[in-house]
């Protein structure tokens, strides 16, 4: 739950500080590979700093669950640089 919380804060802020004309296709694409290397990095944390249970893997198993935990991550971030964005229309006006 807290590498969740950490990917969302790091998508709000990335989505703040990205600078420049409203491209959401651009922040989209930029937001998903920033979520991907995001993914990786924080699931393999996650598997080796808290091997077995505490594990964010949780219940899935194998290749399947690290995916699906990737593809979460991604989502994550790619919802907090949306926010991060709109907070920053909202208060740089």
């Amino acid at each position: 739950m807290m590498l969740e919380l950490l990917g969302l804060i790091i998508g709000i802020v990335f989505g703040f500080v990205h600078k420049g004309k409203e491209d959401y296709t651009g922040l989209l694409r930029n937001s998903a590979i920033c979520g991907l290397v995001m993914g990786i990095i924080f699931v393999l944390l996650s598997v080796f700093l808290f091997p077995g249970a505490a594990s964010s893997i949780g219940g899935f198993t194998g290749i399947f669950g690290i995916f699906v935990l990737i593809i979460l991550y991604i989502i994550i971030f790619i919802i907090g640089a949306f926010i991060g964005d709109v907070l920053e229309n909202r208060l740089r006006k």
